[in-house]
């Protein structure tokens, strides 16, 4: 599958985003995970499985965190690995042609998973068991509230907020990074994934407002 042919079909699995017109740093993004994907796909390697390996790392990091400092670089690692593969299951499916319902129900699943296993990590390395829990449901309020929206008629994600999962990827590779180096800034890393959830899910509620509304 060529470049062109392959961010279209991206851009219509993704609400219309086209990444061709993205930034740099988007459009750089989603072209290295359709080279990696397309080397996967050339060595038979599933969609299913990657996304599988992907939850793999992220079930790994709270054990990795018990290990101490050097565990918090290790489950940064683990995170930043798993990321990759979140990228790259969606790009072997299109590439293979194997973009099915069962596989997107999964890959949603397994991406909730994996975010709880984030937080987790944060629990286990210092951050108040309260300002984790709160971040973690707005975040999944944040997508639940998408979901619906979408199956009640929104067309499209509605709008690019400023917690959507990459960011949120971010905030658990670099906090966990920070708490290595300080273990205080694991309770900062958590505050900034709740304050970022909360603008978050204002603007959600605004785009389905005005995309719903008689």
């Amino acid at each position: 599958m060529l470049w062109e042919e392959y961010a279209a079909t991206w851009s219509g699995l993704h609400g219309g985003f086209d990444p061709r017109r993205a930034s740099p740093l988007v459009r750089g993004w989603v072209r290295i995970a359709y080279g990696t994907g397309s080397w996967l796909v050339r060595h038979r390697v599933g969609p299913m499985a990657v996304t599988t390996a992907g939850l793999a790392l992220c079930l790994s990091m709270p054990a990795a965190v018990l290990l101490g400092r050097p565990g918090l670089l290790l489950a940064a690692l683990l995170a930043l690995a798993a990321a990759l593969a979140d990228s790259l299951d969606g790009a072997v499916a299109v590439i293979s042609g194997r973009t099915t319902r069962l596989g997107y129900v999964y890959d949603s699943v397994a991406d909730r998973l994996g975010e709880l296993a984030w937080l987790t990590a944060f629990w286990l390395a210092g951050a108040p068991g309260w300002l984790v829990a709160l971040g973690g449901a707005t975040s999944w309020l944040h997508e639940y509230a998408r979901a619906r929206a979408t199956a009640a008629g929104m067309s499209e994600i509605g709008v690019v907020t400023v917690a959507e999962r990459p960011t949120r990827v971010l905030v658990a590779i670099f906090g966990l990074l920070a708490a290595a180096a300080l273990p205080a800034l694991i309770t900062v890393a958590a505050a900034i994934w709740l304050l970022l959830a909360l603008v978050a899910a204002v603007q959600l509620a605004v785009a389905i407002r005005r995309a719903l509304r008689p």
